[in-house]
């Protein structure tokens, strides 16, 4: 399988030596505010997050569940722009040395110009992009404008992907495989079953990338239930509601149960 080597890659491969199963969390960029977005990562950081999706609101995230698509909805409700998300991205690249993501939809790399977009992402720091609206197939010079500039585009993995599927997509990423815990959008539960296990176990032989594994991800039991199945594990929705039910402050203090 054919990778071009990613500054992300490396520094995962990095962290994994020294841990058995690395953290990846989710914010989306102004919601509430873009100040609390920056407290929540430093405490995020912390707490001992080793990568970090950032997410541009957008007004219809179809991958995201509930949680999220009400994020971003206050997000935009309040005057959340790409403009600023961009700034605010670059100041938190700047202040926080654990390696950062864009998340968002192909509306907004398609509006900004997608060579743009991407060459501001390397400008600023961001060292990936996770956009699940966008195939491989449909996404050429997307792919192309990453390989350029040597950041990673993440693609998709569900337990609906066929096997050959899997390795195209695979092919066609950088940096490591986002697998989906189950089908459906974020935030909802999920049963992690020897069922899991066989499809994470699909996944795992699909690609020579690092796993992630997101979708449901809530508590420490499903951290640790991970453990030996993947290199990441997702946490979005749930610190989010963490937030919304015990403000900024409670962030820290999960995230850290994670870790424990």
């Amino acid at each position: 399988m054919s990778h071009y080597p990613t500054k992300l890659e490396s520094s995962i491969k990095a962290a994994r030596e020294k841990k058995d199963l690395l953290l990846m969390t989710h914010i989306v960029l102004g919601y509430p505010n873009f100040d609390d977005s920056i407290r929540v990562v430093e405490d995020m950081v912390e707490a001992g997050v080793d990568l970090m999706e950032l997410q541009i609101p957008f007004s219809e995230p179809m991958a995201d569940g509930p949680v999220i698509l009400k994020a971003n909805s206050e997000a935009l409700k309040a005057g959340a722009t790409v403009e600023q998300s961009f700034e605010v991205a670059e100041r938190i690249t700047r202040e926080f040395d654990i390696p950062f993501l864009f998340m968002t939809y192909y509306n907004i790399l398609f509006c900004t110009g997608v060579n743009e977009f991407v060459e501001r992402c390397d400008n600023i720091g961001i060292q990936g992009c996770i956009v699940p609206d966008l195939p491989p197939a449909e996404g050429q010079d997307y792919l192309d404008a990453m390989k350029k500039h040597a950041l990673a585009p993440v693609h998709i993995f569900t337990p609906n992907t066929p096997e050959p599927r899997m390795r195209f997509l695979s092919d066609n990423s950088a940096g490591f495989i986002y697998s989906v815990a189950r089908k459906g959008v974020t935030g909802k539960d999920t049963a992690f079953s020897d069922e899991t296990s066989q499809y994470l176990a699909t996944c795992r032989a699909s690609t020579d990338l690092p796993l992630a594994v997101g979708f449901g991800v809530k508590s420490k039991d499903d951290v640790d239930f991970l453990r030996g199945k993947a290199d990441i594990a997702v946490v979005g929705s749930e610190t989010i509601r963490v937030m919304e039910q015990e403000g900024v402050a409670g962030v820290k203090p999960f995230i850290q149960t994670l870790v424990a």
